[in-house]
């Protein structure tokens, strides 16, 4: 494995390279939230996009899209509170409901999360500021936090919503660990616990290194490497 400090630059280049200029690259990258943004997104979104992405899993995204202003109907605009207090019958309902995408298990889930949603909003005040608070070099111990607390948020799941919603995070999706493996910069055992403290530690040299966020060094991991 060789250093990873140092390295970025030539991956930049080569991300660049590939994406047609520096500006094209530039163009791609999402740009995270700042915590004093995301203290502010309300709960009921919180939750919206929080369910989305695990309807999404496994699913093509556009079909989720384009049945999510039904879910938004069905379950009272995501309102945690209001969420929460459905009851079984409720969700029986649901699971007939042709507007809506009848996964049981997925639907279920909807409730089970507005439930722990809410304890973390009675504690803190909003999901916002608990989310917040998350600094980057607690990244991994988040994505851990999001899949013992919440229901279907293990894998790659809590990482995405934590990219759908705003906050900055790196992935490892196939093309980051093809990226890091191909660039010498991690080993093959990214799916285990230390392979991620190890990704992590890689990402936050870069982070001090480039002052990117994360999800922008990611995406040019993934985008320094050809598809073809």
């Amino acid at each position: 494995m060789t250093d990873a400090m140092g390295v970025f630059a030539e991956i930049e280049a080569a991300a660049a390279a590939l994406s047609g200029s520096a500006e094209a690259l530039e163009a791609r990258l999402v740009r995270p939230e700042p915590p004093e943004s995301l203290a502010m997104i309300g709960n009921d979104r919180y939750l919206s996009v929080m369910c989305r992405r695990i309807f999404r899993a496994g699913l093509t995204h556009r079909l989720v899209d384009a049945r999510w202003p039904a879910f938004e109907i069905a379950f009272d605009e995501f309102e945690p509170a209001r969420v929460a207090a459905f009851t079984d019958d409720d969700l029986k309902r649901l699971a007939t409901d042709e507007t809506l995408i009848r996964h049981r298990k997925k639907l279920n889930a909807v409730r089970e999360n507005a439930i722990v949603m809410q304890t973390l909003i009675d504690e803190f005040g909003t999901f916002g500021v608990w989310l917040a608070d998350w600094e980057v070099d607690e990244t991994i111990d988040l994505w851990l936090e999001l899949k013992a607390r919440f229901v279907q948020l293990g894998g790659q799941s809590g990482p995405r919503f934590l990219r759908m919603i705003g906050k900055d995070t790196f992935l490892l999706t196939d093309w980051v660990k093809q990226a890091m493996t191909y660039w010498g910069v991690a080993d093959d055992k990214l799916h285990t616990k230390a392979g991620m403290a190890a990704a992590q530690a890689r990402f936050l040299d870069w982070h001090e290194e480039t002052e990117r966020p994360l999800c922008q060094l990611s995406q040019i991991l993934a985008f320094s490497i050809s598809k073809l």
